[in-house]
This record gives C-alpha cells, structure tokens and sequence, in this order.
C-alpha cells in the first residue's frame, strides 16, 4: 500500500458517458414501479413526472456546483462550503448511512434473484459472496469499478430501450396479431386518477426515493480526466432520460395493462413481457434486475467510499479513510462501507421485522433531505460565485433564483406531509431520529477538535514562556 493524497483519475470517458446515462436506471424502476401504479393507478404517470421535474431541478443545481469545483465529496463539499460545517458533515454522514444499508438491501435483493435459479444456496452465503466480489472490484481500481458499471449500465439501457420500442409497436397497432390498444386501461378503468390526486401526491413521495443515484455522476466528476466535460453532458441529458426511462417505460405499463392487475403489483415488467408473449418473460427480466441490482451495489460501494473519503479529508470522519492503495482506490473506506453492510445483513437475518426495518425506514426521507441541502448550498453559492468569478459559472440553473426556491419550496412541503401520511409518518420519525443522532456526533466531535485545538495552543504558549 502507499500513500496518496488524491484519488485516481481513472474513469474514461465512456464510463461517465455509461454511468450519467444510465444512473437513472436502478432496481426501483424494475421492483418499485408496481406498487406506485396499485396506488395512484395511470395518475401513476404524473407521479413520475412531478418526481422527474425536481430531480431534474436538484441536478441542474448540482452540475452548476460540479462544474465550479468537481470533487469526491459533491455536495457535502458544497454544503460544508455554503451553508457550515454541520450541514456538510450531516448530509455526508446521512448520505454514507443511506448508501451502507442500501448496500444490505442489494445484496439481499440479488441473492433473492439467484435463488429463483438456485434455491439450494443459502440467502446469506450468495448475500455475502456477491458484497465480498463487488468489493473486490471497487478496491482493485476506479477504473475497475468504471468498467464493470459499464457494462451493468449498458444492458439496463438495452433492455429498457427494446421494452419501450416493443410497448410503442403494440400501443400503435404495427405488430401483426396484435389491436391498437387506444385509451381503454389509462382512462377506462376508474379514470386517469381512480384514487384521486391524494394518491398521485403520495407515488411523488414513493418514486422520489428511487430517483437516488442520479447524483454520483457528480461524486464520480472528481476521479474523471474530464471533469466538466462529464458533469456538462450528465446535467444536460438528465431530462429526456428521465423521461425516456422512467416516464416512457411507465406510460408502457399503464397503456398496455390494467392498473389494477395483480400481475403489475407483483412485477409490471415482467406482465407486459407476459403480455407481449415474450418466451421466458421471467427469466429475462430476473436477469436485467439482477444486472439493475448488481450495478446499484456496485455505485453504492462506490459512494459510500468516495463521501467518507471526503469527510476524512476535512477532518469529520477518522484520517485512516484516506488511505490509499497503489492504484489509488481508498482501501479502508471502501472496506468500512462493507463492514457495516455485513452487520446490516447479519441484521436482516436475525431481526427482519424490527432492526432491519427500522435502518430501512430510517432511510427514506433521506433523498428530500439531500435535495433540499443541495438546493439551499446552490443558492448561496450562486450568489459568492457571481461576486467573485462570474464566468466559472460554465452551467447555469435556469431562472435564478425562482426556480432553486420553488424547489427549496417543494422538498420541504413532501417532508412535512410525510407527517401527515399514516403510512410514511413512522418513516420520517425514524429518519428525525438519525438526524438528530448524527447532529450530536457533530457537536461532540466538534467539542473534541476544539478541546485539541485549545490543548495544543496552550502547549505552544507554555513553549514559548519556557523559551524566555
């Protein structure tokens, strides 16, 4: 091992082009899509797009700052920047929780996947093998990593683009056999929003979550040959692939089958492949979100990794994570994200339905959470960079600063009607609880680098009145 300062720049590009392309794309799409149209029905669409529109906001103002000062640490940099110490350590912190249990989460899912081929291997044995092999990639090279999310992402984008081209020849009426589908399921079956707009604003809150992902780009900038290149390209393609995946893909769904079939609550992709009359509908799709849940444990090693090697690099998380090995990967941050992953498996095994769900639940207001510091940092930011050095500002948020308030606006009222929705109520309390327990560790650490620092100028004082 050896000592480094800075990580390697050893993403292409080609693996930034791969990874904004498709960091869109996770298992959300392919595992959670079904339950948000149970609820909200075709309305399920505009759930997307409400989703889709802020995301794409948060990202502007992301690639704005990116494209000023691209770095590992992103947007707790950012906060740590603009706002104060306490806001950058928070999200740093809140953002490396998220990611370790979404790494359990994976793991577990793609365990899952490989039983319906292999029952025979135990949940956890696959579980591990599949965090111990991903992990290997990550401490082996950025470069390593940047290969296989290319791959993974490459084949998330194929499967989505044939699955869309073959839903638009049936909707059209071009493959033989098969009638123009037309209105019937999108306004026949109970209305556009058969469970009223209430239920359209709470698929916003469910979709939202599975929007996470779309911010590493930025994480990953700091280890790219080109930078602003990388971030300019992600920002501004950010739009038609949301719409084209996610939108497009879940317009497929609710045109072509009833909402409320019991098929789409189980797996919409795999119902519309059934549909279609796709040979082995299953075991394709199980083979894409495999790929779509290897590729999420992939970026979440990746980071987890980068964001506590940023927060060690202001101090706010042990100097040991900013170790690195000779190909300039940070070996031990990378093997802390495992670490606590593996408790968070042992956790899902022993305690299912109480600590496990506890960490799960803790995590999901953690996305609003996320968007709204960014967008509070990006108004701050905006305002130092334009006194300074206007024309580093090479991406620009459009309609500054209406629109980063209409979105500062926005994530705060979905995380106070998390209050007042009976079956988020109890997730938004848990993540509160995290909050809170990470902005105590603030203070307390905060106090013992003061406490050091007060030492170490009293013993310098005491120096220099020995000197005399």
């Amino acid at each position: 091992m050896q000592e480094q300062n800075q990580l390697q720049k050893g993403l292409k590009k080609r693996h930034m082009t791969m990874i904004a392309i498709a960091g869109v794309i996770g298992a959300g799409l392919f595992m959670g899509s079904g339950s948000v149209i149970h609820l909200a029905g075709p309305g399920a669409i505009l759930s997307y797009v409400f989703a889709g529109m802020i995301v794409v906001l948060v990202m502007r103002m992301l690639g704005e700052m990116a494209s000023v000062n691209p770095t590992s640490g992103s947007f707790a940099h950012y906060a740590h920047e603009a706002i104060g110490p306490w806001a950058g350590f928070m999200i740093g912190w809140l953002y490396w929780f998220f990611w370790v249990i979404a790494i359990a989460l994976e793991a577990t899912a793609a365990a899952a996947i490989i039983q319906y081929w292999y029952d025979g291997i135990p949940l956890w044995f696959l579980s591990l093998l599949l965090t111990v092999a991903l992990t290997a990639t990550n401490i082996l090279s950025v470069k390593a990593f940047g290969e296989f999310e290319y791959w993974f992402s490459l084949i998330k984008v194929v499967s989505i683009i044939v699955f869309l081209a073959m839903g638009a020849f049936i909707i059209l009426g071009i493959v033989p056999n098969f009638e123009a589908v037309g209105t019937t399921n999108l306004i026949g079956q109970g209305g556009f929003m058969p469970n009223g707009f209430g239920a359209v604003l709470m698929g916003i809150v469910i979709v939202i979550f599975s929007f996470m992902g779309t911010e590493i780009v930025a994480i990953a900038a700091g280890e790219s040959k080109e930078p602003h290149a990388a971030v300019r390209k992600a920002t501004n393609s950010i739009t038609w692939r949301i719409l084209l995946f996610y939108i497009g893909s879940i317009a497929v769904v609710v045109t072509l089958l009833p909402w409320d079939s019991s098929n789409i609550l189980t797996s919409p992709y795999v119902a519309v492949l059934d549909y279609i009359g796709i040979p082995a509908a299953a075991q394709i799709m199980n083979f894409v979100v495999l790929t779509a849940v290897l590729s999420c444990l992939n970026s979440a090693l990746y980071a987890t990794s980068r964001m506590v090697f940023s927060l060690a690099q202001k101090g706010e998380a042990p100097k040991s994570f900013l170790k690195l090995n000779k190909r300039g990967a940070p070996v031990n941050a990378i093997l802390a994200a495992t670490f606590f992953s593996y408790i968070a498996v042992i956790m899902n095994y022993v305690s299912p339905d109480k600590v496990f769900l506890f960490l799960v639940n803790s995590c999901s207001a953690i996305t609003l959470i996320l968007y709204l510091i960014i967008s509070i940092s990006q108004l701050r930011m905006r305002r130092k960079i334009e006194q300074k050095n206007p024309q580093l500002l090479t991406i620009k948020m459009w309609l500054f600063p209406y629109l980063t308030y209409f979105t500062i606006l926005v994530t705060s009222a979905l995380l106070i009607a998390m209050f007042f929705i009976d079956s988020m109520r109890s997730q938004i309390l848990f993540t509160c609880v995290i909050v809170i327990f990470v902005l105590l560790a603030y203070l307390f650490t905060q106090r013992k680098a003061n406490v050091i620092e007060e030492e170490n100028s009293s013993i310098f004082n005491n120096e220099n009145l020995d000197i005399k």
